[in-house]
């Protein structure tokens, strides 16, 4: 009997609950995957230059894709200067930071306001775009857990 130790003679909280991960697919659905993958990670570098076009919600699908097909892909994503850290933040406490959060709301803010001043829309599609950034910015602060900043690694 081992009592509070693990087998290698270490205290077991040391040992971080292990995740039920898949077994990767194989195949044409390892194929599909790792092409969806990619998509994903081209979309969310475009959303990180592109005002309008989300880059989390395909960084996240991104990492889905690659977890399912291609383990080498799914790491070289979570060590991407760009998005690694929010992915890592992600897996490990599922939530954001408060700076990413802060950022996030002040760009949807911006964006959507010149879009409103200067955009040439009908008032029901500045309604309907008010509404959305709402909607999204309300997600973003009240869904979407927030985690302490720790001092980094």
């Amino acid at each position: 009997m081992l009592g509070d130790e693990g087998e290698t003679g270490q205290p077991a909280e040391q040992f971080p609950p292990a995740r039920d991960m898949p077994s990767p697919a194989t195949g044409p659905k390892r194929f599909l995957y790792v092409c969806a993958g990619l998509t994903c990670v081209g979309l969310a570098y475009l959303g990180a230059i592109l005002p309008g076009l989300p880059t989390t919600p395909w960084v996240l699908l991104a990492s889905y894709c690659f977890s399912r097909s291609s383990p080498r892909l799914g790491r070289w994503l979570k060590r991407a200067p760009l998005f690694g850290r929010l992915l890592r933040d992600w897996d490990e406490h599922h939530g954001i930071r408060r700076p990413v959060k802060v950022f996030a709301v002040c760009l949807v803010v911006t964006v959507v306001s010149l879009s409103l001043v200067f955009g040439p829309l009908p008032v029901w599609a500045k309604c309907v775009i008010g509404a959305l950034a709402l909607v999204g910015i309300g997600t973003i602060v009240f869904v979407v857990p927030t985690i302490k900043n720790a001092p980094p690694r």
